[in-house]
């Protein structure tokens, strides 16, 4: 090969040979100095904060003052941008949007909170506070918010290893509500610093696997409360819960087994109605288990709770992180799917701030790790919810719950929590999406059944980071072994694609095009990129029809670079500069593929 020719695709490169123009060809290698890594760290952190565009005019201005202190408050809190135009029909829906949720919402929070290894009344706190804030704070339209299954499970495989909820259950309340605190925390700093990205490590085919795995999980965690079992293992992998049930089932025979099936119609009734029988044939005097006493009231205070001079205080902001990541990643998937539905956008960031400052004043406020929940999101769809009223709705009506009718739930029977549990997992084991993601993507699929099988056999730790490590892999593949492509140019046009896409694209006979379809290119993949075009070339002399006088590297879609190779990127061209690579090209770059080729077959470039 005699030269090696760059092609760049910045839209005003010329070559200053062919063209005439030097000077054009001097404003991309002669570009400004980049921002010093100093500027680019205070750039960041001014740009990337949530509230950074807002300059506040002099507060002699005062319709200028205020209508951008207004501005400001309805970024923060949009409820100030829908509330202005909020109607009496819209309310109508929103009132029995918000008495359905709360009909399934206040069985589901009891189950939820038992769960997690929690006196059942912390359920319903964390569907009062959380959701008032959400209201306020929120930018979906749909989502319902409250505790939900696998964040109940997360808790409650993690923290026993740290205290043992039923030798200490005050000590690991007060440890559930410090890792509530910290999963506010990180929640709110992913948004304030615009860190959304790093949710993004769990990928949808991990969560699609790591749920899936987490409601079997649930499923047979159930049967605690299904056949009445007074101990149980603390242990979340499959192998250990059902030696569990097996050995429960083998003591316990037949015993009042028909009341553990009661029917339901919908999740109230079904409370109403088995707390009912219980009450009148006084079962939990012949084995039926019950939640006996609900604390009346709304949500005590629970900052002198908060176990921040704890031992374990390390485990525990390392677990807020990870309940973090997967409320999070629920919320968020559940929010968008809805949204698109109804055509309209919400705004990740501001999500994020949400339910990190709902999380941080829930855990004062004696609640736990609170989310958006996708089946009762679904049911306050459903019922036509029109804004984020129907959470306030939900919680007001959950209020008056608190403080009327937790006696009248005293004998309601534990079974039916459990089975209430269990009716709304058939939902998280999502096989059609699983089956989309083989057809798709084979390692997004590997990520998938690496949480799944992870969760089921292992714990709930090591299905996330089954699932985490096989995406990292997969992007490491990705970063050192980037596609690359022959490309040839269409008949009759100045336009070059994949030969292999494009059977028609003539090669030229003694140039060798080539693409590399990666953003990076590093010390990483040099390496791969380098054997592959010496083999390509090779290849292509060894058939004994071309000789190869140039090779062109189409590097359009390169972003930044370690390397001597040229883009129109500002970054790049003074990492030319400072190497001193421009001079060994003698500055040639040029404007299109075609212009390379024909100044290589002109032999108008000297070798490198």
């Amino acid at each position: 090969m005699a030269s090696l020719a760059i092609q760049t695709g910045h839209p005003e490169i010329h070559d200053h040979e062919r063209n005439g123009h030097p000077e054009k060809t001097q404003w991309v290698l002669n570009a400004p100095e980049p921002p010093s890594l100093w500027q680019e760290l205070m750039d960041s952190v001014r740009e990337t904060t949530l509230f950074h565009a807002r300059r506040f005019p002099s507060v002699k201005d005062k319709g200028s003052f205020s209508r951008t202190v207004i501005s400001s408050l309805q970024a923060i809190f949009p409820i100030f941008c829908w509330c202005r135009n909020y109607k009496a029909a819209k309310f109508k829906k929103d009132l029995l949007a918000g008495l359905t949720l709360a009909s399934l919402c206040i069985p589901q929070s009891i189950g939820y909170a038992t769960l997690a290894k929690l006196d059942p009344q912390y359920g319903l706190y964390t569907s009062v506070i959380p959701p008032l804030i959400y209201a306020v704070m929120g930018t979906s339209r749909d989502i319902a918010i409250g505790p939900v299954a696998v964040v109940s499970l997360l808790l409650s495989s993690m923290i026993p290893k740290l205290e043992d909820p039923e030798a200490n259950p005050v000590a690991y309340r007060n440890l559930v509500l410090t890792t509530t605190f910290f999963a506010g925390i990180f929640q709110a700093s992913f948004g304030l610093f615009r860190l959304g990205f790093l949710v993004d490590f769990l990928s949808h085919a991990a969560i699609v696997g790591f749920v899936a795995g987490a409601a079997i999980v649930i499923g047979l965690q159930q049967m605690k409360g299904l056949l009445g079992i007074t101990h149980f293992t603390n242990k979340t992998d499959v192998i250990s819960v059902m030696e569990a049930s097996w050995r429960a089932v083998h003591h316990s025979g037949r015993r009042n087994k028909k009341l553990f099936w009661l029917p339901a119609i919908a999740p109230l009734i079904s409370v109403v109605l088995s707390t009912l029988l219980v009450y009148l044939t006084s079962a939990d005097e012949h084995g039926i288990m019950i939640i006996k006493h609900i604390k009346k009231g709304l949500n005590p205070t629970s900052f002198h709770q908060l176990q921040f001079n704890n031992p374990h205080i390390g485990e525990v902001a390392k677990i807020g992180l990870i309940v973090a990541v997967v409320a999070l990643t629920e919320a968020i998937a559940v929010g968008r799917s809805f949204a698109s539905i109804k055509g309209y956008r919400i705004n990740g960031n501001q999500e994020m701030v949400a339910m990190g400052f709902m999380n941080i004043l829930g855990s004062v406020t004696s609640c736990y790790v609170a989310t958006g929940s996708f089946s009762r999101t679904a049911v306050n769809f459903s019922a036509g919810c029109e804004t984020a009223m129907s959470n306030i709705v939900m919680a007001i009506t959950v209020i008056v719950s608190l403080e009327l009718f937790t006696r009248l739930l005293y004998f309601t029977p534990i079974a039916i929590l459990s089975a209430i549990i269990l009716s709304a997992l058939p939902g998280l084991v999502d096989l059609h999406e699983a089956y989309n993601i083989w057809k798709i993507d084979k390692l997004d699929f590997l990520a998938c059944i690496g949480a799944f099988f992870g969760v089921l056999f292992a714990s709930v730790e090591i299905g996330l980071l089954a699932a985490v490590t096989i995406s990292f892999v997969k992007i490491i593949i990705i970063s050192i072994r980037p596609g690359a492509e022959v490309l040839g140019r269409l008949p009759e046009t100045d336009i070059f694609c994949d030969v292999d896409q494009y059977p028609m694209a003539i090669k030229s006979p003694q140039v060798l095009i080539i693409r590399v379809k990666s953003g990076l290119l590093c010390f990483a993949n040099a390496n791969f990129v380098k054997e592959k075009i010496m083999k390509w070339a090779s290849e292509e002399e060894s058939m004994g029809k071309n000789t190869i006088q140039a090779v062109i590297l189409d590097m359009s879609n390169l972003m930044n670079i370690d390397l001597a190779i040229t883009n129109p990127n500002w970054q790049v061209i003074h990492k030319l500069r400072v190497s001193n690579f421009v001079t060994k090209i003698g500055g040639r770059v040029f404007l299109t593929i075609g212009e390379a080729e024909e100044a290589c077959l002109g032999a108008k470039m000297a070798a490198v």
